[in-house]
């Protein structure tokens, strides 16, 4: 099992529930100080990943001859209005949108060998608009779609494509709004659940989507959002 985004935030969480139940995962960090943070568990190993680096994808999946699954976590979101630089835009793209695709496309001969299945990170700002984040609301909806189109295209090979949209989740990402009183407040609000999530909510619906409980579903989006995209 591979989780790109593995050590830390929702992949973090993903990484060490799937280890938890059994499966042998490889954790994959941006960087060496991400994976010396990272505290050591039973079944977990971690490998160094850039989703934007043809060569570094490549050096990982190409000592993977099978996989049970793999899971696209690794992601960036710029504050402060970054995203409308055009550099910056095309960055969060890059590595959101275009890093799951590279990912899928490399790990695709390992995923067949394994009969094994893809789950990727959408998003609530799938189905939402940002007036804030245009690159991360424009890359996590093309998650969805490639999700879909992924879906169709290679199911004939065995291998479904599933994600799961998080809501409001409290990570190192989200720390800002969560740490926000008034902001947090009006999140809480909206989400009939009334709470944050946390990484192990995500984790149990990814476990499932890899599961072969889930053997005859391919092609959607789940939101874990505590209810929020019903009101």
């Amino acid at each position: 099992m591979l989780v790109t985004g593995g050590t830390r935030g929702i992949g973090e969480g993903v990484a060490r529930h799937l280890a938890s139940t059994g499966y042998r995962v490889i954790a994959a960090g941006f960087s060496e100080a991400e994976i010396a943070a990272f505290a050591p568990q039973p079944g977990i190993e971690t490998a160094l990943l850039d989703v934007t680096s043809e060569s570094s994808v490549a050096k990982l999946l190409g000592g993977i001859p099978q996989l049970a699954g793999l899971v696209n976590c690794a992601g960036i979101l710029q504050r402060g209005g970054a995203e409308f630089d055009i550099d910056r835009f095309r960055q969060t793209v890059e590595v959101n949108l275009v890093g799951t695709m590279r990912m899928c496309l490399a790990a695709k001969t390992a995923l067949a060998t394994g009969k094994g299945a893809i789950v990727n990170t959408a998003s609530m700002l799938s189905f939402f608009g940002s007036a804030f984040v245009p690159g991360y609301s424009a890359s996590k909806g093309g998650v969805a779609q490639l999700t879909k189109s992924l879906a169709a295209a290679w199911a004939t090979d065995g291998i479904r494509v599933n994600a799961v949209a998080p809501g409001w989740i409290e990570t190192e990402m989200t720390r800002p709004l969560a740490e926000d009183e008034q902001r947090s407040a009006a999140l809480l609000a909206r989400t009939p659940m009334n709470r944050w999530g946390n990484p192990g909510d995500i984790a149990g619906v990814v476990e499932f989507l890899l599961s072969e409980q889930a053997r005859f579903v391919t092609g959607t989006i789940i939101p874990v959002d505590g209810g929020y995209l019903c009101v």
